[in-house]
């Protein structure tokens, strides 16, 4: 079984990775992976790091491969699938191009591409990810079921209606680079108040992984109400709470989410 890739940036090579590591069939030798990039001294290191095999050829890769995961950029979607469109027949193919829907893919490609539409997330390196497999699709029950038994190696598979998707991919997909950013934050107060640098991350991303592994430890947990728990009358945390509701915080996260559907 081999899983081309076609395009191999940072997602492409992050979901290579994660099945690399993490995937029995693949570390086995059952399921092989390739990939190929215009640029091929990029794409030969970036291989050698996530264990794939690159290949010089668009065509090659996918004539070679069962399972043809697209994974260029969205601007180049469209140029990539009309240089490769005849070999393509009769295969499955997973998109993780953001934008690109269903309907999109049958336009240009026709009834004979079997295709899937997924958004995964760069923590699947390190099988902490999240992926959102659209509803709609066309595969067979053997390729969604490998892509699923794939997928929940490294992530946590969540199944949407197509136009639910983009929302989602807002949340988890986009929002690593916000909650980054907030480590990043807090990492230059911790600084600021003495720490080194490296022990202030450390603790800033601790304190972000434990406070979301509560909200998932419990279906009924309430963001709201585990802060409010951590908060004293008059204690040091409320008034953190109201300095970040000063400076518009819920407001800026929400316009962020918005900026990233419009």
């Amino acid at each position: 079984m081999n899983i081309g890739y076609l395009g191999f940036g940072q997602m492409g090579s992050a979901v290579a990775e994660g099945f690399a590591r993490y995937c029995d069939e693949v570390k086995s030798g059952a399921i092989r992976q390739y990939a190929y990039a215009p640029h091929q001294d990029k794409l030969r290191a970036r291989a050698a790091e996530c264990g794939v095999t690159p290949c010089a050829d668009a065509g090659e890769l996918v004539r070679g491969s069962d399972m043809v995961v697209l994974a260029c950029k969205p601007y180049q979607a469209e140029a990539v699938l009309c240089g490769v469109k005849e070999d393509l027949q009769g295969k499955a193919l997973v998109s993780v191009v953001n934008a690109w829907r269903f309907a999109d893919f049958k336009a240009q490609l026709g009834d004979d591409v079997r295709v899937q539409c997924v958004m995964p997330s760069i923590p699947m390196k390190i099988a902490k990810g999240i992926v959102l497999l659209a509803e709609e699709n066309d595969l067979t029950g053997e390729e969604r079921a490998l892509l699923r038994r794939l997928s929940e190696a490294v992530a946590t598979v969540i199944e949407l209606p197509e136009e639910k998707i983009p929302a989602a991919t807002a949340l988890c997909g986009c929002g690593p680079a916000f909650l980054y950013m907030v480590i990043e934050a807090m990492g230059d107060a911790g600084v600021k108040n003495g720490l080194q640098r490296r022990m202030a991350y450390e603790l800033a991303a601790a304190a972000l992984v434990g406070a979301g592994s509560m909200v998932l430890s419990d279906p009924a947990a309430h963001p709201g109400a585990l802060k409010d728990a951590v908060c004293s009358p008059a204690g040091t945390t409320i008034r953190g709470v109201a300095a970040l509701e000063d400076a518009g915080m819920r407001s800026a996260f929400i316009k962020a989410v918005d900026a990233t559907l419009h």
